[in-house]
């Protein structure tokens, strides 16, 4: 286990020069319903936790429902701003405001000068109180006009598109990263909607909140502004020599019996459920899986069928001709791609236990206003806070990629046949 410590460790980082996130950020997601699903935020966080097991970064889904540039249901903006976001001390915020605010109606300038105030202000609050503070502005995801009709003229639509160019100027003038939600998920929606009408009028299923799969698409947008790339690792074997390994450390190589060799790679898979058929759908009406899941494994100079094997399991059975072009072992049922389900489950409970611990506790704590009361909820607050940084330490350790034996191994000409 030593050894293989010391192997992952000198790995490089996959991109972290290019990559906008860095080791002991403190990432928080702000916004409103859309932002309060944890959906896109969450498949940012889990792709992340995956992609660069070496970065400490710890996120917080700040989303409230019905939020407008002036707060809401969770209170007026700057006490939203000061429980919800400034408590934690980010260094990376993530705005994402404008389709409440829009009032799902015909555009007005008033209510648009209101908005443009506001978000300002949210801005230049949290640069006061947090000087250094990086911001990522995101453009409003689409209400949906590519599956259903529009319900006002014009579409409700091409208000949003006023906000979004708003926030991409002001992003230009702050110089802030600006992450377009818009227009990608209008694509997608489009080519989705020219494959299946009845399956893709799901995947915005009341034109505002997208299901898990519009949320992909949207974490691909916001995963893109930061520069990740979608490599978890390339290699190239030809005739029991290592040609190239991008992210990985291949070693062991053996020709006899077939082709075997020791791979440790330096990040996870991402696990895309496309048994999900919506997110299929999405999948093959976008660059989702080219963008974020590329696990590529080319292996030339072999004839026939040969069975892949990692750690003792058969994953795949591939022609000679598939293996030169090249295998993207992220879509396979592999043990990296079981390793990544469990952090990605881990991380799902440390997230809902912060929710609960926020929504449930801090916000409406009910056995009354006597200090007593009080106590209990602080160390209730603190206990759920602990539970919270221990979750963390867990998923990040889960995460460290382990070496795997991989093997090809030839099948049998009457088995072949068989097939």
């Amino acid at each position: 286990m030593k050894s293989a410590a010391l192997a992952f460790a000198l790995l490089p980082t996959l991109a972290c020069a290019q990559f906008a996130l860095h080791n002991g950020d403190r990432v928080v997601f702000y916004g409103d319903s859309i932002t309060d699903q944890r959906l896109y935020s969450f498949d940012t966080e889990a792709f992340i936790r995956t992609r660069f097991p070496k970065l400490n970064i710890f996120f917080v889904h700040s989303g409230w429902g019905g939020d407008r540039v002036t707060g809401g249901g969770g209170g007026a903006i700057d006490l939203r701003l000061t429980r919800d976001v400034l408590a934690y001390k980010p260094t990376m915020v993530t705005i994402m405001l404008g389709m409440n605010d829009g009032n799902y109606g015909l555009f007005n300038q008033d209510v648009f000068d209101k908005f443009c105030k506001g978000y300002q202000h949210i801005m230049d609050r949290i640069k006061r109180d947090d000087p250094g503070v990086r911001f990522t502005l995101i453009q409003p995801s689409p209400y949906d006009e590519v599956t259903r009709w529009p319900t006002i003229t014009g579409g409700y639509n091409s208000v949003l598109l006023k906000f979004a160019d708003f926030i991409k100027d002001l992003g230009s003038r702050e110089g802030d990263i600006v992450a377009d939600f818009n227009t990608p998920v209008v694509e997608m929606l489009k080519a989705a909607n020219d494959k299946d009408t009845n399956l893709a009028q799901r995947i915005i299923l009341d034109r505002v909140h997208p299901g898990d799969a519009g949320h992909l698409t949207m974490a691909e947008a916001l995963l893109k502004s930061w520069n990740a790339l979608g490599v978890v690792s390339d290699v190239e074997l030809e005739q029991g020599k290592v040609v190239r390994s991008e992210n990985a450390k291949v070693s062991d190589v053996s020709s006899q019996g077939g082709l075997s060799w020791t791979e440790l790679e330096g990040g996870l898979p991402f696990p895309i459920n496309l048994k999900d058929p919506t997110i299929r759908l999405v999948a093959d009406s976008s660059d989702l899986i080219q963008a974020l899941d590329q696990e590529t494994l080319k292996v030339s100079g072999l004839s026939g069928r040969y069975n892949l094997t990692i750690d003792g399991k058969i994953v795949g059975t591939f022609t000679a001709d598939e293996l030169t072009a090249g295998v993207n072992l992220a879509l396979l049922d592999t043990p990296m791609r079981a390793q990544a389900q469990e952090i990605v489950t881990l991380a799902r409970i440390r997230s809902d236990v912060h929710n609960q611990r926020w929504r449930s506790i801090q916000m409406y704590w009910v056995l009354g206003a006597d200090k007593q009361s009080e106590k209990l909820r602080d160390e209730a607050l603190d206990a759920m806070d602990r539970c919270d940084n221990d979750l963390d330490k867990v998923a990040r350790r889960a995460a460290l990629p382990k070496p795997h034996q991989f093997s090809l191994k030839p099948v049998p000409i009457a088995m072949s046949t068989q097939r």
